[in-house]
C-alpha cells in the first residue's frame, strides 16, 4: 500500500472515480468547498506528468523513458493551478495535444506507482480530502469513508467536453468511448468501479443537486 495503510494515517477521504467527462471535477470541487475539505484531481498529475515527457522530447508510449524521467518529474496541483517543474501548464495539460497522449502515460506502471505515492503523501499531510480520478477508491485509498463512481452517458459527456474546448460532439463521443475501451481495459490499475462504491449518474443533475445527494450519502455512511 506504500506510504499510507489505513484511514486513520490519512484522515477523511472521499474517493470519486468515474470515466471522462462524467463530472468528477466539478463535481469533487464542489463537495470539496461545501465539506470544508481540499481536493485533489489525480487526472491533472498524469496530465502534468504527459507534459513534462512532450517537454523533454520523450515519447510517451516508451515505456522505460517515461518510467526514467517521471521521478524527476516535479508537478505542484494547488486547487485549480498545476505547475510542471515549475512552469504554469494549467491550460496546456488540458489541450489536444496533451489529451490525445495522457492515456499511454497513465498506463505506465512506474508512472502509476511514482504518483500513488504522491497522491497519498498529498492527502497525508492535509489529513483528508476529496480526491477524484480513474483507481482512488479500488487503488489509491481502498479504505476511503465515501466511494463514488461518477458516471453520465457518453452523449452527455462529449457534449460537456465539447462546450469546454470545443470539436464536433461526434467525434468527441467516439473519441470517449474509445477512451473508456482503454482505460477498462489496461493491465495496471484499470479504470472500474470499487466493490463498495455508490454510483452516481449525474446525467440529467445539476451540480448541486448532485452535491446533496453525496452529503446525504457521506451522513449515512458515517
Amino acid at each position: 500500500m506504500g506510504l499510507i495503510e489505513h484511514e486513520a494515517d490519512w484522515g477523511l477521504v472521499i474517493a470519486i472515480d468515474g470515466p471522462a467527462g462524467a463530472g468528477k471535477s466539478t463535481v469533487g470541487r464542489a463537495l470539496a468547498e461545501r465539506l470544508g475539505l481540499e481536493y485533489l484531481d489525480t487526472g491533472a498529475m498524469y496530465r502534468a506528468m504527459t507534459f513534462a515527457a512532450q517537454q523533454r522530447g520523450v515519447t510517451e508510449g516508451d515505456l522505460a523513458a517515461v518510467a526514467e524521467m517521471a521521478p524527476d518529474v516535479d508537478i505542484v496541483v494547488d486547487g485549480s493551478r498545476v505547475l510542471v517543474d515549475g512552469v504554469d501548464a494549467t491550460a496546456e495539460i488540458r489541450g489536444r495535444a496533451v489529451t490525445a497522449a495522457v492515456s499511454q502515460v497513465a498506463a505506465n506502471p512506474a508512472v502509476r506507482a511514482v504518483l500513488v505515492d504522491r497522491q497519498r503523501a498529498w492527502v497525508a499531510e492535509r489529513g483528508g480530502g476529496v480526491v477524484e480520478g480513474r483507481d482512488i477508491g479500488t487503488v489509491v485509498f481502498p479504505d476511503a469513508r465515501l466511494k463514488l463512481y461518477v458516471t453520465a452517458s457518453p452523449r452527455v459527456r462529449a457534449e460537456r467536453r465539447v462546450g469546454e474546448i470545443g470539436g464536433d460532439v461526434d467525434e468527441v463521443e467516439a473519441s470517449i468511448i474509445e477512451r473508456d475501451r482503454h482505460d477498462s481495459s489496461r493491465a495496471h490499475s484499470p479504470l472500474s468501479e470499487a466493490a463498495d462504491a455508490i454510483v452516481v449518474d449525474t446525467t440529467g443533475m445539476t451540480v448541486d443537486e448532485v452535491v446533496d445527494h453525496v452529503v446525504g450519502l457521506l451522513e449515512a455512511a458515517r
